[in-house]
């Protein structure tokens, strides 16, 4: 995976992207964060500058994030995901809880979405739409990608292939959190968006109730796009997550 490392700021944060974008989604976030993380941003297999690499499974894909924190010497990281990347979080932080200290979870689907087979039938038969520009530009609403990252969405949206896109949504539609997340000892905040489907809400209902030592926000006003619809809201609650004192 191609890994863009930035900053020398005191928390060490691992950003995991959606399904269909980048680690360029995260730049309005980071650009709030400032110089506060020493961030990891991968572009996910299949997506971007990663898309000559099939997305395969979540479990492939987890392999070899746990290989990137492997061979990194420094304490455990903070993981934050976003939807697909939220799924790998709450599997990276279950596998492998040593190199996981704290968790965001935001929109992570944990419930099985029904008729998931139709939904598969439908995408492999009209996956090409999404490599034309009149498409993507439709789909970039629905995830609210800003003006400034819509060449990065358009790019990438060319790049995905059929392979990709079908397995990425099967892993996503079907994914249900592991045993182990349960037994979690980090922190995890999990973050929804108020305006969100009712099967993500469900989702990070069960996520909480699984782990009930963790922190459920509803973020006001957001749909399925918390970091592109608020990324100073968010930056300001992650400092103060892992950082209390800097809400005194």
């Amino acid at each position: 995976m191609k890994v863009i490392r930035s900053g020398h700021g005191t928390h060490r944060v691992l950003f995991l992207h959606g399904g269909g974008v980048g680690g360029w989604m995260w730049t309005p976030l980071l650009d709030h964060l400032g110089c506060e993380v020493t961030a990891m941003v991968p572009d996910l297999p299949g997506h971007d500058a990663s898309a000559s690499q099939p997305y395969t499974s979540h479990e492939a894909t987890i392999d070899a994030l746990i290989s990137l924190l492997d061979s990194d010497p420094d304490d455990p990281v903070t993981v934050v995901g976003f939807s697909l990347g939220a799924q790998l979080a709450v599997l990276l932080a279950s596998h492998r809880p040593d190199l996981v200290a704290r968790v965001c979870v935001i929109s992570a689907q944990a419930v099985p979405m029904r008729g998931s087979s139709a939904v598969l039938g439908l995408l492999g038969l009209t996956s090409g739409l999404a490599r034309r520009p009149w498409f993507a530009r439709l789909q970039a609403r629905e995830l609210f990608i800003p003006d400034a990252l819509m060449d990065d969405y358009l790019r990438t949206s060319v790049s995905l292939t059929k392979q990709t896109l079908i397995t990425s949504v099967r892993e996503n539609a079907t994914f249900l959190p592991p045993a182990d997340w349960s037994d979690f000892p980090g922190q995890a905040l999990i973050l929804v968006g108020e305006r969100e489907h009712g099967l993500m809400r469900r989702s990070a209902q069960a996520l909480h109730t699984t782990l009930p030592a963790s922190e459920l926000e509803v973020v006001d006003g957001c749909g399925h796009g918390v970091p592109l619809q608020r990324p100073d809201w968010l930056a300001e609650r992650l400092q103060l997550w892992w950082d209390p004192r800097s809400g005194a």
